[in-house]
């Protein structure tokens, strides 16, 4: 049983040989967040110069579009650094930002004047900055440029060197360790997905979406008023059917596999060789220009949509797919959380610690591999957590039966208590524990969570969506210009900044082949 089996796993770890274990974990953050004029609307600037190259800048880049900054931490050993290096580099962004800017405080966007006011994100003329604006011309041909701009928070995390050692012993296994890390890594991946409904239930902060992302199209939401749509249980329409999908999935039976590296690796390349006709009569080279990097069903991996991912880090030129099959699986990153519109970070601790102990629970349990009928279901629950996830009366569907959503979430928050101890005691705090209380009292009382504060807050205050998303932006702002970024601190973002411009023109000076011949050898790759 996967209750046994966790159990077993558990109080091997407690053991007085094994206690610490699990101290000294990588946390990482990536946040993306809209740049908006002060009147709400997309921002139509360039990325700010002072910012530095997002090509080349390791922890300020964009994400789609111009506007679309994204925000990136180092692999830190505490989630309060992390939080920390955060607060910093969006501290320094503010300082920065011309025109009275705001960073836009919901991953739902502001008002959108159409597909043509995205201005899609800009690289230089380099053979890999064309790569990366080509891939995503590519993207608003395959999906539409508004579903590129909805914003949110990845966690990337990732268990202690001196745990898999120790950890492979005490299950007796013998293989190589990189393959024994790889394997129980996908079988957290697994276990994230049958039970990742969860997370938009806790953490989901898009209920609404101001009308004008809808451009017209129909859809199963309903009038707030004049300018919102919205769902009165959605938790998370970000990870609903309006937000950004894999839609060639149906027509062409290709579906990622987890059941192993090998897999999942097979699974990605077929879609990166497979040609798709809806693709193809787009065109790649088209009057002069690059609409797409390939017509295949994935132009590259990344473009694969899952909640989750596992990651190695790739060379300049490396696919990810090589990267993996050569290295394994170094660190996983999860990507459905929505920006928590009531942190100015957009992240909170408690979510943090949360997160870690549910990523450590989804690794100690029994993880088989998922069927196609298991398949079905994550899809359904996925789906039902995200537009009626507060519905009192939502079954989701398990092993072939139904189980209302708060009998299954009291389930697994009840099964983490054990690993939230574990790691109360690694860290001599009792916050992992009382994070897990937190997140018992949003399952008691769905009015907690944060989709039903925000519609609570937009009735009361007698706002639509835009409005609100306005006044938490403004206030947002407030916060990080209310901050002391020490001197020196402001004086090492500008050093990196500089230095990333830098980095962009070697790169930029050694490119010695027309962009045609660069893109034949990159997908030619071998791994």
């Amino acid at each position: 049983m996967p209750a046994q089996s966790l159990q077993r796993r558990l109080g091997q770890l407690t053991t007085k040989a094994q206690r610490g274990l699990l101290a000294g974990a990588h946390i990482g953050l990536e946040k993306e967040s809209l740049r908006v004029s002060p009147d709400g609307k997309l921002a139509q600037t360039p990325h700010p110069a002072a910012l530095g190259s997002p090509l080349t800048h390791p922890l300020i880049t964009t994400d789609y579009s111009e506007a679309l900054a994204e925000f990136i931490t180092p692999p830190l050993t505490d989630a309060a650094e992390a939080l920390a290096a955060l607060r910093d580099v969006q501290s320094f962004v503010y300082g920065e930002l011309e025109n009275d800017e705001l960073l836009w405080a919901t991953s739902m966007p502001c008002m959108v004047a159409g597909e043509s006011s995205i201005p899609i994100a800009q690289y230089g003329p380099s053979n890999i900055g064309q790569m990366k604006t080509v891939y995503r011309r590519g993207l608003g041909h395959r999906y539409g440029r508004l579903m590129q701009v909805i914003a949110g928070v990845h966690f990337n995390y990732s268990l202690p060197e001196v745990f898999w050692p120790a950890f492979q012993q005490l299950e007796g296994d013998s293989q190589p360790l990189q393959d024994f890390i790889s394997a129980h890594y996908f079988g957290l991946i697994r276990n994230l997905q049958r039970f990742g409904w969860l997370v938009p239930y806790l953490f989901g902060a898009s209920p609404a979406v101001c009308k004008s992302f809808l451009s017209g199209q129909p859809t199963q939401l309903e009038e707030f008023d004049r300018y919102t749509a919205y769902q009165p249980y959605a938790t998370s329409l970000r990870m609903g059917d309006i937000g950004y999908q894999n839609n060639q999935e149906a027509e062409t039976g290709i579906k990622a596999c987890y059941d192993n590296l090998d897999c999942y690796v097979d699974s990605l390349t077929c879609a990166i060789t497979t040609p798709c006709p809806a693709y193809e009569r787009i065109g790649i080279f088209v009057n002069g220009r690059w609409e797409q990097l390939n017509a295949n069903i994935l132009q590259i991996e990344n473009e694969y949509y899952s909640t989750i991912r596992p990651k190695q880090i790739a060379g300049a030129t490396e696919k990810p797919t090589h990267a993996l099959k050569r290295r394994g699986v170094k660190y996983v990153e999860l990507r459905s959380l929505d920006v928590n519109a009531f942190d100015p970070l957009g992240i909170s601790m408690p979510q943090m610690r949360f997160l870690e102990a549910f990523l450590i629970y989804c690794l100690l349990a029994d993880s088989p591999p998922i069927d196609s009928r298991e398949r079905r279901e994550i899809d359904f629950n996925e789906l039902a957590a995200a537009h009626r996830g507060r519905d009192p009366q939502l079954y989701l569907q398990r092993h072939g039966r139904k189980i209302k959503l708060s009998q299954w979430a009291g389930e697994i928050l009840d099964g983490m208590e054990g690993v939230c101890e574990l790691l109360d005691d690694t860290h001599a705090s009792g916050v992992y524990r009382s994070s897990l209380a937190v997140q018992h009292g949003k399952v008691n009382d769905p009015e907690r969570t944060p989709s039903a504060r925000m519609l609570a807050e937009m009735r009361a205050s007698g706002e639509g969506f835009f409005h609100f998303a306005m006044r938490m932006s403004q206030q947002h702002r407030n916060h990080f210009r209310s901050l002391s970024l020490s001197e020196e601190r402001r004086a090492e973002f500008r050093r990196m900044s500089e230095e990333s411009r830098q980095r962009q023109r070697a790169i930029e000076a050694a490119d010695d082949k027309p962009f045609g011949e660069f893109l034949r050898e990159y997908f030619a790759q071998r791994p």
